[in-house]
């Protein structure tokens, strides 16, 4: 396909927010006759799935301590379950298992969940814990575990194949794919206001709509762009901190041990839901006994028969140069994947042992492959989903990207002229506003 002059739609990025929009703004096009699903055209620098949507673990679920996130979520969960065969999505359900430092806050969500309707179960109090999920899995033995919120909508799909499937949607209502194609830079108006053009290493591409929708790539758009890297931010007490970094790049950990998935099932040969653990207890090597840590950890697993074995990951950390804010450059290779280190695959695999016994030994079966990848979020960790330029829309997911299909559902009804009252909360003006959304105590950045 040859690169076209101009056209009305141009949205960069084929991972799940490009193909998202594109599928949802060519459906809205043809029912409305409001111009053509060919005026839409996705272009990629690498190819569909290529980027982070492509190594994501696929984990689908609603465990959010902010009510913006949980609402939205439900929203995504809905567009997962939608087409559960072309998304290759595996309803299971989702677990979240904390010790008592969580409780309160795990309660809230238990709470608001039901009062939006989204079924979940909440247990309390260590006996009963372990008692529940003895009755999944005897072989459970975790301590300290005071409440466990299951999730009976969730779960999880299958990476590369639920995007593929997004891309044939896409596709089959009218939107064009251009792949090896990479942006380079924008063309601005007179006033240097609206986006005339998007420039790119094979020409130029005349616009009158821009979507970004390059997950941990929206720092360098968001440069060319000209917005600022660094901004004033009020947080929920009315403090205002001056000079604060947009973006902070975290690398996420994530790996597999190669045993037959059928090796993870509950004991009654079905799939258990997705686990995730958050422990204050010292966590102890399953190779030599040696401490690995005594402060708050947590992990997350699943039986997957895409990955080959057991998948999962744990918190990230954070990368950065002795400047603090200033992260590395995570632009340089054609996806952000990396090879996880010794110490998170010791970690990783004693906090499996940790839960279950079934998973003592199991360091051995370990998988040395790119898993997990660099993560791009905002100052406060949460997404921006917002226009600025006049007439470009920039979905910036801060790593919560891959679970959050609906997004690109919103985003299509933005452009074509509906507000969502889904995506308001997670406009860029809550920094200077003082709108945050809350934080919990998990040890994970988006939770």
């Amino acid at each position: 396909m040859a690169l076209p002059g101009h056209v009305k739609y141009l949205i960069i990025g084929a991972g799940v927010h490009g193909l998202s929009t594109a599928y949802h703004l060519a459906q809205q096009l043809k029912a409305k006759g409001n111009g053509a699903a060919a005026d839409i055209l996705v272009v990629d620098k690498t190819d569909i799935a290529a980027g982070a949507s492509g190594i994501a673990c696929g984990v689908v679920r609603n465990n959010y301590y902010q009510p913006a996130m949980r609402e939205l979520m439900a929203a995504c969960v809905e567009e997962w379950e939608s087409d559960p065969e072309a998304f290759h999505y595996h309803p299971v359900g989702y677990m979240q298992i904390s010790p008592e430092s969580m409780h309160g806050q795990i309660a809230e969500i238990a709470e608001q969940q039901r009062a939006i309707g989204y079924e979940s179960e909440f247990i309390e109090g260590e006996a009963d814990c372990t008692r529940y999920m003895r009755r999944l899995l005897g072989d459970w033995h975790a301590p300290g575990v005071t409440s466990i919120l299951h999730e009976k909508r969730g779960g999880y799909a299958h990476n590369k194949a639920s995007i593929q499937g997004l891309a044939d949607k896409a596709t089959g209502a009218g939107a064009r794919i251009l792949t090896g194609v990479e942006v380079k830079g924008f063309g601005f108006g007179a006033n240097s206001k609206a986006v005339t053009s998007v420039e790119t290493d094979q020409g130029s591409i005349g616009v009158d709509q821009v979507i970004v929708a390059v997950g941990p790539w929206a720092p360098r758009i968001w440069d060319m762009l000209d917005l600022p890297d660094r901004i004033d931010l009020k947080d929920l007490e009315g403090r205002v901190h001056r000079d604060v970094a947009m973006w902070r790049f975290w690398c996420l950990q994530e790996g597999t041990i190669a045993v037959e998935p059928s090796y993870g099932m509950a004991d009654d040969g079905s799939m258990p839901p997705v686990i995730h653990v958050d422990s204050d207890e010292p966590l102890y090597s399953d190779v030599d006994g040696r401490l690995i840590t005594d402060e708050m950890w947590g992990i997350y697993y699943k039986p997957d028969f895409n990955f080959g074995g057991i998948q999962g990951g744990a918190a990230p950390y954070k990368v950065h140069t002795p400047a603090a804010d200033v992260a590395i450059d995570p632009y340089g290779p054609e996806s952000p994947e990396f090879v996880v280190d010794e110490s998170f695959r010791e970690m990783w695999c004693s906090a499996l042992a940790f839960c279950q016994s079934r998973y003592k030994g199991q360091i051995g079966r370990w998988l040395d492959e790119p898993s997990g990848g660099i993560g791009a979020f905002t100052a406060d960790s949460f997404p921006v989903f917002d226009r600025f330029r006049e007439n470009c829309y920039v979905i910036a997911d801060s790593n919560h990207g891959y679970k959050m299909i609906a997004v690109g559902k919103l985003v299509a009804d933005e452009l074509m002229g509906r507000e969502s009252a889904l995506l308001e909360p997670f406009r860029f003006s809550r920094f200077a506003e003082g709108r945050l959304h809350p934080v919990s105590n998990s040890p994970f950045p988006w939770s």
